[in-house]
């Protein structure tokens, strides 16, 4: 059952009120004035609060400024419940961080419905989604009931990618952001000197062509082609800009849900400035380790083409070669079926990373 903290100084309009949200199977607390509310926040934790603005003690204005403050109560949906109808109030309310305005008197259907369309939203924000496409699905749906928005709640369908088959290519339009469900995607890009960057190897649950998509040129940044069977979804380029630019809300969820390949990037680049070859080839031994690439038994895991793996740490394929066969003799790694690596000595590896 929900709970809802009533602050409102009328006691008939709090009555009232608290009866109307009971009989909807609400649990309703009560408070005759703001400072009593914002005490009664901390106990009775409400999911939703609805206040009103002039009160004594404590007005309205004065309550949601003061559990703006605190993390823990500073998302809890808020409805200001007034007899004023002035826009300047509104738009102070609103400023404040009000979630939605009421004006007294109000029908009864009018409070129901705003609480339940407050509380819906809520329940959006707080919800956690699974990294597979049925989550992805979910999140989909419901971004777009939040922001009333039918067209990015369609399901898409996946599309599947034959071993060494381009995704997308460098320089090609970039109209779709992509959701690995199954296989494993390389990303690079292609210097002057004709070379590849390797700028990640992705897995299922992996986004791709995030950053694409913002550029301003309108291309993809990198080209991602498969290195084994692979299927996967293409979330249209218009659904990602709803999600990203139309509510605040939606798009920190929304960049949350994404971002650990860019975060991934990020420290690659990091790695690569500050850190010596051997640091360098066993963090990313170490890194396809726990995403699944590579495993510590045999005949298990990809074939990673060595040319590749040099691509990943910025160095030769001689240099990445080398470094691996020293791995070999020093009995860190092991050389599998065809080009698989088998880890042996996870922390091993991990103190090269970690001597700097």
């Amino acid at each position: 059952m929900k709970k809802i903290l009533l602050i409102e100084d009328n006691k008939d309009v709090c009555e009232n009120t608290a009866d109307i949200l009971e009989l909807s199977n609400y649990e309703v607390a009560t408070a005759e004035n703001g400072r009593v509310g914002v005490d009664k926040v901390r106990t009775f934790k409400p999911d939703l609060i609805l206040c009103d603005i002039m009160m004594p003690v404590m007005d309205g204005y004065e309550v949601i400024e003061e559990l703006s403050k605190d993390n823990e109560t500073a998302s809890i949906p808020f409805i200001f419940l007034t007899a004023k109808a002035d826009k300047s109030d509104f738009r102070k309310g609103m400023n404040l961080g009000a979630d939605d305005y009421l004006t007294k008197p109000f029908e009864e259907h009018e409070l129901l419905e705003a609480v339940t369309s407050r509380l819906k939203k809520s329940d959006f924000l707080r919800k956690e989604f699974s990294k597979n496409i049925e989550g992805i699905h979910e999140f989909l749906q419901d971004a777009a009931s939040y922001l009333n928005l039918e067209h990015i709640s369609r399901e898409y369908r996946p599309k599947k990618y034959d071993k060494k088959e381009f995704v997308f290519r460098e320089g090609d339009g970039a109209h779709t952001l992509y959701f690995i469900e199954s296989g494993t995607v390389k990303t690079y890009k292609t210097m002057e000197s004709g070379k590849e960057f390797v700028t990640g190897i992705h897995k299922a649950g992996d986004f791709m062509g995030q950053l694409s998509l913002l550029n301003p040129n309108g291309t993809y940044l990198e080209t991602a082609m498969a290195i084994e069977n692979t299927e996967a979804y293409g979330i249209p380029k218009s659904a990602f800009i709803h999600l990203l630019y139309e509510n605040k809300e939606v798009a920190h969820k929304f960049i949350d849900i994404i971002s650990n390949s860019l975060i991934e990037v990020q420290e690659q680049l990091v790695n690569m400035a500050y850190s010596s070859v051997r640091q360098r080839v066993a963090k990313n031994l170490l890194d396809m380790f726990y995403k699944g690439i590579i495993k510590d038994f045999p005949n298990e895991g990809i074939d990673i083409p060595r040319e590749d793996f040099a691509g990943m740490i910025g160095t030769a394929t001689e240099t990445a070669i080398r470094t691996l066969s020293e791995f070999k003799e020093e009995g860190l790694i092991k050389m599998g079926y065809a080009k698989r690596i088998i880890l042996l000595d996870k922390e091993a590896l991990q103190h090269i990373v970690d001597n700097r």
